[in-house]
This record gives C-alpha cells, sequence and structure tokens, in this order.
C-alpha cells in the first residue's frame, strides 16, 4: 500500500505540531522613577503601547502606586524594540524612564 516506514504519519504529525507552536511572547514593563512626568508617561503609553487615554491613566497609575505595570504582551522582536524606543524617547526628553520585558 505505501513505501512509508511505519511511523512516517506520526512524523510528519510532529513536525506540524512543532511548526505550529505559538512563539514565546514577552510583557514589557513600564518602571517608577522619581523624575519622569505622569504625563510623559501617558504619552508613551498613547504613542508606542497604542492605549486609550484611560487605560494609558490607568497603567501610569499601576506604575506609580506599585513601582511596575505592563504595557502589552508581544513577541519578542517587537517587544525588544517597544523597549528600544521607549528608552529613545525618554532619553530625547531627559528623563531616566526604565523599560523592560521578561517573558509572559
Amino acid at each position: 500500500m505505501s513505501d512509508h516506514h511505519p511511523n512516517y504519519w506520526e512524523d510528519v504529525e510532529q513536525q506540524v505540531e512543532q511548526e505550529l507552536e505559538l512563539p514565546p511572547m514577552y510583557k514589557v514593563l513600564l518602571h517608577n522613577d522619581d523624575y519622569t512626568t505622569m504625563e510623559f508617561v501617558v504619552e508613551i503609553l498613547q504613542q508606542v503601547f497604542r492605549k486609550d487615554a484611560a487605560e494609558a491613566t490607568r497603567i501610569m497609575l499601576l506604575v506609580h502606586k506599585t513601582g511596575s505595570g505592563v504595557c502589552g504582551v508581544f513577541v519578542e522582536d517587537v517587544a525588544e524594540t517597544k523597549v528600544e524606543i521607549v528608552h529613545h524617547l525618554a532619553k530625547k526628553s531627559g528623563f531616566p524612564l526604565r523599560c523592560t520585558m521578561e517573558e509572559a
């Protein structure tokens, strides 16, 4: 009937499952400091993370009250890029705002 070895379909199935696995996701976090203004943090959340004013304010207050807050969850490349953009914009504006990423 077939020239394929007995485990052929199992191998194909396993290969397809591996290809369909979702890439690891990363949380991007902002960290509170004593210098960055709340307005700047809201601006970052709106511009870089596409949050509306209400959501940006909510996250900013969370960062302010708890020390950090999640801005979003992204694939690794996107998370790295967003961290770099935040650091660039903060430095350009004279703020020490820290942004990090960690596996979700």
